[in-house]
């Protein structure tokens, strides 16, 4: 039924992988913000519950929290019981959850270099990112899909459209073949993710289920003044996001505001991509 407010999430259970994570607790934030019960998933169990307690504070209200591992199908499964047995119903699933190795974390030029890319933190990457979002789709969707309602959101990024502007990354101290850049999995992995979202949008479009992705631009996390300088001159906007300003955005994709929308990518990148 359509309320006279088409942005409220009243009483809809929804699920946020990655949960404890910065954009996480964003996405959990906006959840909670408009009536509706984040579900917070996350692999750190102490890092999940500190969060959801800390949302709940701030809506009075208790905020689930759990801790598993997305990419084992028995724990999502075993997430999935547990919420039907409390709520009876999922509404929907953020997939949120990712590896996001950052250059400047170290591990060293070998790491993040394509040629000498280990290949343990290539299956890790993909299991975590892509593997855990279908896995979660599977199990979580599927119980949605017997009742014939819900929405998954994939969280992309401006980097599913894009390639990496590698310059970003440079060191000028550095010969040009060991300078950093972006890891390989970091695109492989959210380009995947929209692929996903137009196979769910139509494989449970009669089921009534909707599957949209955003993607987010660059959000501002104390990273060093040169690379943000650099980041900041390829944005028509001069700036980074800051981690709130996707909430709108879930909020709508989540909710009966985009009832007629499913299969579509949103870019929010302060325009980088138009350049």
């Amino acid at each position: 039924m359509q309320t006279s407010n088409p942005f409220d999430l009243s009483d809809r259970v929804i699920i946020v992988t990655g949960g404890a994570g910065l954009l996480g607790r964003q996405h959990a934030e906006a959840i909670a913000s408009a009536g509706g019960l984040p579900v917070l998933l996350d692999v750190n169990r102490d890092r999940a519950e500190a969060a959801a307690a800390e949302i709940g504070k701030r809506h009075g209200r208790q905020i689930p929290a759990f801790a598993c591992d997305i990419t084992a199908p028995s724990e999502i499964e075993a997430v999935c019981a547990s919420l039907q047995r409390r709520y009876g119903r999922i509404d929907g699933l953020v997939n949120n959850a990712a590896n996001n190795p950052k250059v400047e974390d170290g591990g060293g030029i070998e790491f993040s270099r394509l040629e000498n890319f280990p290949m343990d933190v290539w299956l890790n990457d993909i299991a975590v990112g892509l593997t855990g979002a279908f896995i979660c789709s599977r199990v979580f969707g599927a119980a949605m899909a017997a009742r014939r309602s819900g929405v998954i959101l994939n969280i992309a990024s401006d980097l599913s459209v894009i390639a990496p502007d590698q310059r970003l990354y440079q060191q000028a101290s550095r010969p040009k073949e060991q300078q950093p850049v972006k890891p390989v999995t970091y695109s492989v992995v959210k380009a995947g993710l929209v692929g996903l979202t137009r196979y769910l949008a139509t494989y449970w479009a009669d089921q009534g289920i909707r599957c949209n992705a955003l993607s987010p631009g660059g959000i501002f996390n104390g990273q060093p003044d040169e690379f943000v300088q650099r980041l900041t001159g390829l944005i028509p906007m001069g700036r980074m996001a800051s981690s709130d300003e996707y909430n709108g955005a879930v909020t709508f994709l989540l909710s009966d505001a985009s009832r007629y929308m499913t299969g579509q990518n949103i870019i929010i990148d302060g325009g980088r991509t138009v350049w």
